[in-house]
């Protein structure tokens, strides 16, 4: 299925928009129904997260309604809580609200984001938003329009900063990420930005479960002119894709698109330069400002 989940650029490739979503009223209300049937089961979180294949921090952010319950977890809870306790969970589901915008769709990218094995990134605009450094996060933020607000600057901003945590406390996840070397020419934001964004971007790259790979300006032959693509690998090792474009974005579950996407990132990988050979093109660059 190919489902139209608008919302903000950036939850994943990392344009302008999302950081940590809005809280809904109905996950709030979900999450609520969730810690009490796990207190009446007399389950802390720590108990309760393996017991259903998930973090604890995972289950405590669907408790405190910010992220949307991937969708094996009503079927584990009934294992743990008992049938009553799934039928009223079942029912509480049902109650979630799915309105195109922020809530919905990041949180329901965020639930396979979070839980993914493997993670791959083709960008075109701007460097992946698990990538960016402070600084260079402050220079999209600064640059969106319609402008944001100052709280919604400042919260945005501290939630993209959280995500990346994903790289470091997932250390069996395989993350990839194609980036234009356009965007490395830019130096948006001016050259103090660029040379933190290169330091940053050759540090995430000396992690072992991280590659980073920039496709050169010249390519004749070139997969990626569809535009930008990110590929998410969940635990049963089914394929997902996601993709966004001027506050619209796109979850694509359908077993055979999400194949093209993945065939269209392989055969980028071939075309774009090694993660070696980047690291020096980073370093290269770097020297020249």
């Amino acid at each position: 299925m190919v489902t139209d989940i608008g919302g903000l650029r950036g939850g994943v490739g990392g344009g302008a928009g999302c950081g940590e979503p809005e809280l809904s009223d109905s996950l709030r209300t979900f999450g609520a129904v969730l810690k009490a049937l796990r207190d009446e089961a007399r389950l802390t979180q720590e108990q309760f997260a393996p017991l259903v294949q998930y973090s604890t921090a995972y289950i405590a952010k669907i408790e405190q309604g910010k992220r949307y319950l991937p969708r094996d977890l009503l079927d584990r809870s009934k294992d743990v809580l008992g049938d009553t306790a799934a039928r009223v969970l079942e029912a509480a589901a049902k109650s979630l609200t799915r309105k195109a915008g922020l809530a919905s769709w990041f949180l329901q990218w965020a639930a396979i984001e979070e839980e993914a094995i493997t993670l791959f990134s083709y960008e075109s605009s701007v460097v992946p938003g698990l990538l960016q450094p402070e600084s260079y996060i402050h220079a999209i933020f600064e640059r969106r329009l319609p402008p944001l607000a100052e709280a919604q600057f400042e919260h945005q901003a501290t939630a993209r900063l959280e995500r990346q945590r994903l790289l470091t406390e997932r250390p069996n996840t395989t993350f990839g990420f194609i980036i234009e070397q356009g965007l490395l020419e830019r130096r948006l934001g001016g050259n103090q930005v660029t040379r933190t964004l290169f330091d940053h971007l050759l540090a995430v790259g000396r992690l072992r479960n991280v590659e980073i790979q920039a496709m050169p300006l010249i390519q004749e032959d070139h997969s990626g002119f569809e535009g930008p693509l990110s590929l998410a690998e969940t635990t049963d090792n089914r394929w997902v894709g996601y993709v966004e474009a001027h506050d619209n974005s796109m979850l694509i579950s359908d077993p055979k698109a999400a194949s093209a996407m993945l065939q269209r990132y392989g055969k980028m990988r071939s075309q774009a330069l090694s993660h070696q050979a980047t690291a020096s093109l980073l370093e290269q660059m770097r020297g020249a400002l």
